[in-house]
């Protein structure tokens, strides 16, 4: 194994030591708020900067790699997205917080008249964050494609939980606050997915050198 690939190695496990940290702060962040559970909003919030501090580790990982390497074509492009990955990382581990802070603040008052599923867009948004550093750890166009492709369930998933708000804000106005805080907790979820899918894209270019950010069409040209 060139000396490139090993340190290269050492640098996907740090990334997937970071996209498990992010995965497990985005569901305790969700829970936090369907189990009104203050000590899984405390968890995400001071998980959130060690997940900065993991960031600044791969960037100095990143730097040492290109110091001591000088890794040209390929292996340059593989080192970049590593850079532009943990960011996304970073990006998200600062969501979830976001979606902790809410709760905490909807705890303080009463609980929404109706149920809001916020299972299914959790969920989706998880398996993406996953999936993506996977594809990008096994060079997986496929996978990574697949991962694009399931922003779009993340969005309907969002739709139907906003869908849902408004009729219950137009039934109950006193519940719009609340309401209202939800509405932004789907909106952050949402935003996880896009992150994870900017990894998958770079995946896909990286496999297969094409570009389908802000392509409706996946299809190579």
């Amino acid at each position: 194994m060139r000396p490139f690939e090993e340190a290269f190695h050492q640098l996907n496990d740090s990334l997937r030591e970071m996209g498990s940290l992010v995965a497990h702060s985005i569901q305790r962040s969700v829970l936090s708020l369907v189990e009104r559970n203050e000590d899984y909003a405390h968890q995400v919030i001071r998980d959130e900067s060690r997940i900065d501090q993991m960031e600044i580790s791969i960037d100095e990982m990143v730097t040492s790699l290109i110091v001591r390497e000088q890794p040209v074509a390929r292996d340059m492009r593989l080192v970049v997205s590593a850079i532009k990955i943990g960011t996304d990382l970073e990006r998200m581990g600062d969501l979830a917080v976001h979606v902790a802070e809410r709760a905490l603040s909807l705890m303080a008052q009463p609980s929404l008249p109706a149920h809001m599923d916020l299972g299914e867009i959790t969920n989706l948004v998880e398996s993406m964050v996953l999936g993506s550093l996977e594809s990008f750890v096994n060079r997986d166009a496929e996978a990574a494609r697949a991962i694009v492709e399931s922003d779009n369930a993340v969005d309907k998933a969002r739709n139907r939980i906003q869908q849902q708000l408004i009729e219950l804000m137009q039934r109950e106005p006193a519940t719009i606050p609340r309401a209202l805080d939800y509405l932004i907790v789907a909106r952050k979820l949402e935003r996880i997915g896009d992150h994870a899918t900017n990894i998958a894209e770079d995946v896909i270019f990286l496999a297969q050198g094409v570009d389908v950010r802000h392509r409706a069409a996946l299809e190579p040209v």
